[in-house]
């Protein structure tokens, strides 16, 4: 028989959710045929199986979250009957696994070498719970209490880290939900939107307060709806969820200001239809997007302040361009990023977008090309927008919107024209960026794309 276990999709992600089972118990699978869905805090991923056989156990169901590392299913030899529906077993397996980090950070296979120990699902991760006591051994040997950090990252992941330092908030008075206590977004999300971050930072004292007086945030209780004829109640997906957290949090960290620009795309429009052919023979599409983005890569490296990020009181320029593309999927949406774009040509961008966005569409990113991202684009104009008003993708301090293409009468000397048209809309933080910031980095984009030069390409 073979485990197979919850796989560590990225060096920060601690647990992950098992979305949908695509085999179920008495189904024969091949090695690395898609076995089951999950979705992490960076990733949606389909997960292969580690070895061919029968799936006779699956001991994490649909909707489930459990540590990386943990076992989710068993396959066995080929004929093998599936196992009685009395519950899950190996929690010990499990335990061992998760707590001595012996497993790789993949759907890995592992022989068993001992009778598995009967139990339920919730005792596999009782067996994790266990396999981390609070005062485990230090990692010189000696054994001893865990200092503050260390309860803090026992108990939480870096992202959630992160928020509870951009918000002043001492993530030991939070009640964790998550496994073993494990503090989780919602948690920390839910306990600044009710005011616990002001109410602990008042606690402490204006003499603590070096950073100014964070805001009080008043909560305000949606609607309860009982099912019945006029309404239906339909729990979130997973993705959904995530998504409202991080647009939450990305409301209450920046103060957002817009600036909107009207660009004549009449000169990319006459070079799209010379090149598009010569860039397909080469294999890429080309696209309005990808002049877009290499107007921005080029303002990026112009302006830093907009290729940053805030840390408490400090400023942080990233020496790296990389640049998040918003891809539009059937339940939400993902960003993944093109990684030093400023370091490839309009060829190289067209070709990462188009190879990002199909493979975005088929969840077969890897969790490194959905983070790290600088700068990022959202295009709600594909869809007939006008122009959009995007929230940034935290912990960036800036967004482009970008929106549709239409041909309007315009004024270009005395005289009327028609040319195509498009709107740009920034979206950025108002602690970094002001007005007169934006103004000069849109006007640089604007010129870039009215005037765009074939060297360029």
């Amino acid at each position: 028989m073979a485990n197979v276990v919850m796989p560590q999709m990225g060096e920060s992600i601690a647990e992950g959710t098992i979305v949908r089972w695509i085999k179920k118990v008495g189904d024969s699978v091949d090695r690395d045929e898609p076995l089951f869905e999950i979705s992490t805090d960076k990733v949606d991923a389909e997960i292969p199986s580690p070895s061919a056989g029968v799936l006779t156990e699956i001991k994490v169901k649909e909707g489930e979250t459990v540590p990386v590392n943990s076992v989710v299913a068993i396959i066995g030899a080929a004929g093998e009957k599936p196992a009685a529906a009395s519950g899950a077993d190996d929690g010990a397996g499990a335990a061992d696994g998760a707590g001595a980090g012996a497993m790789p950070a993949a759907v890995v296979g592992q022989e068993e070498t001992s009778a598995p120990s009967k139990g339920t699902a919730v005792d596999d991760r009782s067996a994790v719970a266990e396999a981390r006591p609070s005062n485990a051994a230090a990692p010189g040997g000696t054994a001893g209490p865990l200092s503050k950090e260390e309860l803090r990252r026992q108990k939480s992941s870096p992202l959630v880290r992160r928020i509870a330092k951009e918000h002043d908030v001492d993530i030991q008075q939070i009640h964790g939900t998550g496994i073993s206590g494990r503090v989780t977004k919602h948690d920390i999300l839910g306990f600044i939107e009710s005011g616990g971050a002001a109410a602990a930072a008042s606690k402490q004292g204006a003499s603590a307060q070096t950073g100014g007086a964070q805001p009080r945030t008043i909560p305000t209780p949606g609607p309860v709806y009982k099912p019945g004829e006029n309404v239906q109640v339909v729990p979130m997906s997973v993705m959904r969820k995530k998504i409202a957290e991080h647009m939450v949090m990305s409301a209450h960290t920046s103060p957002h200001v817009y600036s909107v620009y009207e660009v004549n795309f009449g000169k990319i429009t006459q070079l799209r239809d010379k090149h598009k052919g010569a860039y397909e023979a080469a294999g890429a599409k080309l696209t309005f997007t990808g002049f877009i983005a290499k107007a921005i890569v080029d303002a990026l490296r112009q302006f830093p302040m907009v290729n940053a990020s805030i840390d408490g009181e400090n400023i942080v320029y990233k020496k790296d361009i990389n640049l998040g593309i918003a891809v539009a999927l059937d339940n939400g949406l993902i960003v993944p990023v093109i990684r030093n774009a400023d370091e490839k040509n309009l060829l190289g961008l067209s070709r990462g977008i188009n190879d990002l966005a199909v493979r975005a569409r088929s969840k077969k990113l890897n969790p490194d090309e959905v983070q790290g991202g600088t700068f990022t684009i959202t295009n709600p104009g594909i869809f007939g927008a006008l122009y959009g008003l995007p929230l940034i993708n935290q912990p960036q301090v800036a967004i482009l919107g970008v929106g549709t293409i239409e041909k309007r009468a315009v004024v270009i000397g005395d005289a009327i024209a028609i040319r195509p048209m498009c709107n740009l809309s920034m979206g950025y933080d108002h602690r970094l960026i002001d007005g007169a910031d934006a103004g000069r980095f849109l006007s640089f984009v604007k010129e870039r794309l009215e005037n765009f030069d074939d060297g360029w390409l």
